[in-house]
């Protein structure tokens, strides 16, 4: 037997990745976790075990919450494996990475995928230039090095995020010169069908709610329905123009700070060539799974944000029922103690899921922010204007591969990952298609960067060397 042989393969530390964890270990799997980050946590539990009470109190009680979770990860004797680069999973599901400068391969009998979300790219006239950032690099700031802006900051686009990151910003004394935010007022009550559907999980409808008292009762200057966003200055940014309430609007600041919500990071499925769909509720590509979290490649499963957007507690529970299938799939439980002890985690799943309809209908981004003017920066990367793409599909182009042999759009340091939605919905509207006949970049390892020497050099990872959570250097 290979000594790089284990049970089950966990791609992502957050909150589905350590929960399906401490799941399958619980029954006697032999499991491995790779992580991209020095700790585990994810996106949203970042730092949590190494924040100080002050940083703690500023970022609230949800991040709080993930601490428990961590603890027991660490004290699991799970091996976890931190900093890892995956360039590269096979069908077969073996794992080939990249750790301490080491190239590296292991094989799974089974495979979770808990890679989480990306932030949705919003490509506004300015948003290449310097000083402006996203909501959520300015959070992973704020959990990673208690770093904050000096000087007032301006915090644009649409979803539960930006009301959360302004809330914390207030706790830490950040001086906010707006909110301009693209969805309506009382936006709610124009999707009652959404509302009803989503009265069992009211607990976090609540949460929003009080994120927007508090944003209030601080009185920042907070406008709605903004449209025709454009960030100024010549060299950086120096400030936000709207239209909010039909009247034009400017709001000086040397920060900016997008977030228009979260997408599935579907960089390693895709490479699978697993089955996506296009989900029009969240405008972006989902993986098609089972009722467990089983993809289209059998023992291939998907827990988290990677698979549609969720959050926290529906990432952890659908980590717990990936597991179980997974241990019922290696013979560690029967057939109908498997259906016994799911059934609880699937009906929680269910109230957890209850208020997404209504959160992704409230905070659906505006087109004009998606689909971008011609003269809009679409890839960073290869500086590929929004027109450039239109015009390769007036010469014929039908799909973003064909428009990255064109234009090199998509081919930079970030293989897609910031503009493939954009220029799915680009070519989706020139052509006037569904995104679903346009398709996305087919991604080809390496994922990430790995020279010829490593490649060379590869070979199966030691087992008996792999440290667990409690050796993790801190």
């Amino acid at each position: 037997m290979s000594n790089a042989l284990v049970d089950l393969i966990i791609i992502g530390a957050g909150p589905a990745g350590m929960s399906a964890a401490l799941e399958a270990a619980s029954y006697g799997l032999d499991v491995v976790v790779l992580d991209e980050q020095g700790q585990p946590g994810g996106q949203i539990y970042r730092n949590i075990d190494r924040a100080d009470a002050q940083t703690r109190q500023v970022l609230g009680p949800d991040y709080h919450h993930g601490l428990q979770l961590v603890e027991a990860f660490r004290a699991s004797g799970v091996r976890y494996l931190a900093q890892v680069a995956v360039w590269q999973v096979t069908e077969e599901r073996r794992v080939h990475f990249i750790l301490d400068g080491q190239a590296r391969v292991l094989q799974g009998r089974q495979l979770l995928i808990a890679t989480g979300a990306l932030e949705r790219p919003m490509p506004i006239p300015g948003w290449t230039l310097p000083g402006v950032m996203t909501a959520g690099a300015g959070q992973i700031l704020l959990k990673s090095a208690a770093l904050l802006p000096r000087h007032p900051v301006v915090l644009a686009g649409c979803g539960p995020l930006l009301y959360l990151l302004a809330v914390q910003y207030l706790r830490a004394g950040v001086a906010i010169a707006a909110l301009v935010d693209t969805s309506e007022r009382g936006a709610v009550f124009k999707h009652l069908r959404e509302l009803k559907a989503a009265l069992p999980g009211w607990r976090d409808l609540l949460k929003g709610v009080s994120l927007l008292l508090a944003l209030k009762r601080a009185g920042v200057l907070h406008f709605h329905a903004a449209r025709h966003l454009r960030v100024t200055g010549e060299e950086c940014a120096d400030g936000l123009s709207f239209e909010a309430d039909g009247k034009p609007g400017h709001i000086p600041a040397p920060l900016i700070l997008l977030h228009q919500g979260v997408v599935p990071n579907t960089h390693i499925t895709r490479s699978l060539r697993v089955e996506h769909v296009w989900n029009e509720q969240q405008l972006c590509w989902a993986v098609r799974r089972d009722e467990f979290g089983e993809s289209s490649l059998p023992g291939i499963f998907i827990a988290g944000d990677v698979g549609a957007i969720g959050g926290a507690a529906v990432a952890q529970t659908q980590g717990r029922i990936a597991a179980l299938a997974i241990a019922q799939r290696l013979e560690k439980l029967d057939r109908s103690r498997f259906l016994r002890v799911v059934k609880p985690w699937i009906d929680a799943l269910r109230t957890q899921q209850a208020a997404r309809p209504l959160i992704d209908a409230m905070y659906r981004p505006d087109v004009l922010n998606r689909v971008p003017a011609n003269e809009t920066i679409v890839c960073r990367c290869e500086e590929v204007s929004a027109g450039a793409i239109r015009g390769y599909v007036d010469a014929g182009c039908l799909g973003p591969n064909q428009t990255k042999a064109f234009g090199r759009c998509g081919m930079g340091p970030c293989q897609g990952r910031l503009c493939g939605l954009s220029v799915t919905e680009i070519i989706a509207e020139h052509r006037r298609v569904s995104p679903t006949q346009v398709g996305s970049y087919r991604i080809r390892p390496p994922l990430k960067p790995i020279t010829l020497a490593q490649l060379a050099a590869e070979r199966e990872l030691d087992l008996s060397l792999s440290p667990t959570p409690s050796r993790t250097p801190s």
